[in-house]
């Protein structure tokens, strides 16, 4: 399905962004190229995956032409950062890391992906956001904004680049089951499962196979949209 095809994920270690990885490894993408924070996060079962060590917070020092000196057919922003604290006690380093990271980041991997779509006519582009950009959250007011931001910056780039045949997206997971999950107790699950209309959990699959799908020419008439995968959690 993606034949000849790059893709770069952020965040490619974590659950979401290596379920990406290993979708796209099985339909068939040419190469696949990621970013971590530390290299030794690495699975020996990732040696497919091209991983680059980078600090996203501090991204506009990096010359990101000598790091991926590639064409890049699909955009995945999936890393991302949060510091939960209620906002009164929420420090300026806790507000400017998380947005740095989940929102800044970003700009300076698109200037750099886009114009290499633009050349060639031809990309997608996935934000990987969150169900508390439209819901809110108390204790995240930082990662919510971060996310929240994403809609709107979707929506501008849809508009700009649509007649270059370049996607943009978003999906929006709800609760999906990860290693944090798995360290709640009964009462907590039940909590959560509790506010769900499907009574389950996500896993990182689902979030890949709408990635999947956003990327695939299924999806060429779908731009500047937020995919919801949530088990109708949030209805919006």
């Amino acid at each position: 399905m993606f034949k000849d095809k790059n893709l770069l994920v952020t965040g490619g270690t974590g659950s979401i962004g290596s379920s990406i990885c290993n979708y796209f490894n099985n339909n068939g993408c040419k190469d696949i190229y990621s970013t971590t924070t530390n290299l030794n996060k690495v699975r020996d079962d990732q040696a497919y995956i091209k991983f680059k060590e980078i600090n996203l917070n501090n991204i506009e020092n990096i010359n990101l032409d000598e790091l991926f000196d590639i064409d890049i057919d699909f955009l995945v922003l999936n890393a991302g950062l949060n510091k939960d604290n209620i906002f009164l006690r929420m420090s300026s380093e806790d507000w400017n890391s998380v947005i740095n990271v989940n929102l800044n980041s970003s700009f300076h991997l698109l200037k750099y992906c886009v114009k290499k779509m633009v050349k060639k006519k031809f990309g997608r582009i996935v934000f990987i956001s969150s169900v508390v950009a439209y819901t809110g959250n108390p204790g995240q007011a930082n990662y919510t904004a971060s996310k929240a931001a994403i809609s709107g910056l979707v929506k501008s780039l849809a508009l700009e680049l649509s007649s270059r045949n370049i996607t943009v997206n978003s999906i929006a997971p709800g609760f999906i089951s990860s290693n944090m999950t798995d360290k709640l107790n009964d009462d907590q699950k039940n909590a959560i499962l509790g506010r769900i209309p499907m009574k389950k959990l996500g896993n990182s699959d689902d979030i890949a196979k709408a990635v999947g799908f956003l990327c695939s020419e299924n999806a060429n008439y779908i731009t500047g949209q937020t995919l919801h995968v949530n088990g109708g959690l949030a209805l919006i």
